[in-house]
């Protein structure tokens, strides 16, 4: 990708966090603040080198430490602080956090099982709606943007934030979210010329 900032675009470079400890597979995590795993911290050292070239004007992340984890290598040798930005944690599955799939079907089979046919839909107990997220996902994507106009700007964070951004930009409807597959360290850019949104990466594994 020619990675030079076209004059009046405002890029945004959108990055999954790596592979997490390795406890969490297999189960429910959003708000769960678990790290890296080994193979995670490769990935980010990856995401990193892919990204040494580009000119970032700011550096933001979700407060989750497996997302400023994988911040963390991006911002070294720039001169720039991670900032955190609570508007981009994962969705809260509530009472689901921790449990594994088998764990959560067997608790509560009403709300799995909708979680299975509509998982734009459902709400986890205690925990937060798609729609809920995507607002205040969306909400941060716009105040990022305005706070800086034709520059370059990275975001660090995780599947969920960058499946909402990128579906946002590409017009999709909620139902359609997970057909934008978002592999670990995954990197993805959004050119905005005004308001108007164009893709330009998506899901690049570094």
């Amino acid at each position: 990708m020619d990675w030079r900032l076209p004059s009046g675009v405002t890029r945004v470079v959108l990055v999954r966090h790596g592979k997490p400890s390795e406890e969490m597979k297999g189960r429910c995590y959003g708000r769960l603040d678990v790290g890296l795993a080994p193979e995670g911290h490769v990935q980010a050292a990856r995401a990193a080198r892919l990204l040494a070239d580009v000119a970032l004007t700011a550096l933001y992340a979700s407060p989750r430490l497996r997302a400023l984890d994988t911040a963390r290598p991006i911002a070294e040798g720039r001169g720039l602080d991670v900032t955190v930005d609570e508007a981009f944690r994962e969705i809260d599955f509530g009472l689901f956090e921790g449990l594994t799939y088998e764990e959560a079907e067997r608790r509560h089979p009403a709300i799995y099982a909708e979680w299975m046919a509509h998982p734009e839909q459902v709400r986890f107990p205690e925990g937060e709606t798609f729609s809920e997220m995507r607002e205040r996902v969306r909400a941060g994507g716009r105040a990022l943007r305005a706070r800086h106009p034709s520059q370059c700007f990275a975001l660090v964070s995780h599947g969920g934030v960058n499946r909402t951004l990128l579906a946002e930009a590409l017009g999709m409807a909620d139902a359609n979210l997970f057909r934008l597959d978002q592999m670990h360290a995954a990197v993805n850019v959004i050119d905005y010329y005004g308001d108007s949104p164009v893709v330009k990466l998506m899901n690049a594994e570094p």
